[in-house]
């Protein structure tokens, strides 16, 4: 049976592009309110990882279960993407341009078809918790690095996922501003009680932000264990 505490499970778990296999037998589980890290250099499949988690890839064998429902089931697509309630936050972020900070958070729940009478709250309490409230009005663009990245993850957990999925979020920061971001993820995370998994080459990052983190080399999982 199970362990109920298990919000997310991969078994056996493979992918290849042409002749070369990114992600090679990767078995994980991921326990409910944790954050979770992957680590390992670019290219060892990390992102090809989260990319199936997320659904966006389809695994040529091995099976995912998101919240105990088999989202993959030997190589077969179950659950759509829009379907396994999660979050995404892209390297490049991805922030619609031509949106303000308010309708980028408006369209997630706008697609999840949350009542309009709901949506003023979510956005105004998400929009406090990541310190951007005033910057409504604001386009992305106008928004310093720092606060494009608030947006980004504002956007990812505005719906109220149940995972949310981090690509190297914070890559593109200066040291000071990532471990001021990394405190502060940690703690929306830890306050939210949302389960995340985290990509990420740098070991400092992963030793903050993890309760527990996987060693990845060349599409395989070597060790996982807590940080100490």
């Amino acid at each position: 049976m199970d362990d109920p505490s298990t919000h997310l499970k991969l078994s056996h778990v493979s992918k290849s592009f042409g002749y070369r296999k990114v992600v090679d037998d990767v078995n994980l589980e991921v326990c409910r309110s944790e954050t979770f890290c992957v680590l390992g250099p670019s290219g060892c499949g990390k992102t090809t990882l989260l990319r199936m988690i997320a659904g966006l890839e389809i695994p040529e064998s091995g099976s995912i279960e998101v919240g105990g429902r088999p989202a993959v089931l030997d190589g077969k697509l179950k659950i759509p993407p829009q379907d396994r309630g999660i979050g995404f936050v892209f390297q490049d972020l991805a922030l619609w341009p031509h949106m303000t900070v308010w309708e980028n958070l408006r369209f997630v729940l706008d697609a999840r078809k949350v009542k309009q009478s709901d949506q003023k709250r979510q956005i105004s309490d998400m929009l406090d918790l990541v310190r951007l409230s005033g910057f409504e009005k604001s386009s992305p663009e106008s928004l310093s690095g720092g606060e494009q990245q608030r947006l980004a993850i504002a956007r990812a957990l505005v719906g109220g996922p149940s995972l949310l999925l981090l690509d190297e979020p914070l890559s593109s920061l200066d040291a000071h501003l990532k471990r001021h971001l990394q405190t502060e993820l940690a703690q929306w995370l830890n306050r939210l009680r949302v389960t995340a998994v985290l990509i990420t080459h740098d070991q400092s990052e992963a030793f903050v932000m993890a309760d527990r983190l996987a060693i990845m080399s060349q599409g395989r999982i070597l060790q996982v264990g807590t940080p100490q």
